[in-house]
């Protein structure tokens, strides 16, 4: 009856955030706020891009501009609410509010993990079967993103509704800039040992299985890149997947060390600089990965800006 009644009266958290306002805090603070507009222009010149030049009309930019969509959503789940919350100096959310941002944020966190290991599916196809490469991957590109968004519901649905089901009692500081699952899991007055199982097992398939269809694709891909007799070839394909492992490496890595780490291992000075990494700085690297290390894109932008009409086609 306590801890019903304890769960009543809990109607809000408090977000200590990530800065405080020293004047070394303020100056990182408007460093995030570049890196969040930078994310916000990468991310939406890319699926710009992608949506207007004939030439990104392939799977792989398909696949790209839904990384892009989901990027954009990513930060704009986080950073405007603790921006806010850093400039008001409180960090208040309701519990309800919490609640919708555990969703959204792991649902997109979830679909990117999935939309990466379609993504080197897809590498795998054009280079092991260039000729039949469009044909093949143009009847399941819908399914593959349909897939990583339903996936990815799935599990922020889960975690969303068996997180807030927890009784909460005594403090409601969250030492965290948003809510994140461990951290709010820190401040329930119950026993979540059975929990944090389900979520160990949650984070095995929604980051373990992606990354071994990757991982797996990436092996045959290297077979197949040896194989090739042009030097030109193998240098094509090496650049292309190279730009992938990197956002996968950077995505991956960070989401790892905070979800597949047991609850007392967490610490959360920790915890709020690896969630900055894949909330903030990964959504502003991709672009700039994938586009400075790509001709295509770069010859489309171009395109785009009028300073050399046939760039585009000539790159493709």
């Amino acid at each position: 009856m306590t801890q019903a009644s304890n769960q009543t009266l809990v109607s809000h958290f408090i977000l200590l955030g990530l800065f405080t306002h020293s004047p070394l805090h303020l100056f990182l603070f408007s460093v995030i706020m570049v890196m969040f507009v930078m994310a916000l222009s990468g991310n939406g010149l890319m699926v710009l891009l992608i949506s207007v030049d004939s030439h990104l009309q392939s799977p792989m930019y398909f696949f790209l501009s839904w990384l892009s969509l989901m990027d954009l959503m990513l930060i704009s789940t986080i950073v405007p609410r603790m921006a806010t919350d850093f400039l008001l100096g409180h960090g208040y959310i309701s519990f309800t509010g919490c609640g919708i941002q555990i969703l959204f944020f792991l649902t997109l966190l979830g679909d990117e993990c999935f939309l990466l290991a379609f993504m080197a599916y897809d590498r795998y196809v054009a280079i092991s079967n260039p000729l039949r490469y469009s044909a093949v991957m143009s009847r399941v590109c819908w399914l593959m993103v349909a897939g990583s968004w339903l996936f990815g519901l799935v599990d922020g649905l889960i975690q969303a509704v068996f997180t807030l089901r927890f009784p909460y009692c005594g403090s409601q500081e969250t030492d965290h800039f948003f809510c994140e699952v461990p951290a709010v899991l820190k401040l329930a007055c119950a026993d979540t040992s059975l929990y944090e199982t389900m979520i160990y097992v949650c984070c095995v398939l929604m980051l373990l299985l992606p990354f071994s269809v990757i991982s797996a694709s990436y092996l045959r891909i290297l077979v197949v890149v040896l194989r090739m007799r042009s030097a030109d070839g193998r240098q094509k394909a090496l650049a292309t997947c190279s730009s992938h492992m990197m956002v996968v490496s950077l995505f991956y890595g960070a989401a790892m060390v905070t979800y597949m780490r047991p609850q007392a291992y967490h610490s959360s000075k920790q915890d709020k600089v690896v969630s900055a990494f894949y909330t903030v700085i990964t959504p502003m690297l991709n672009p700039l990965i994938y586009s400075l290390r790509n001709k295509e894109v770069m010859g489309a932008l171009r395109k785009l800006l009028g300073k050399c009409p046939c760039a585009g086609g000539s790159l493709g």
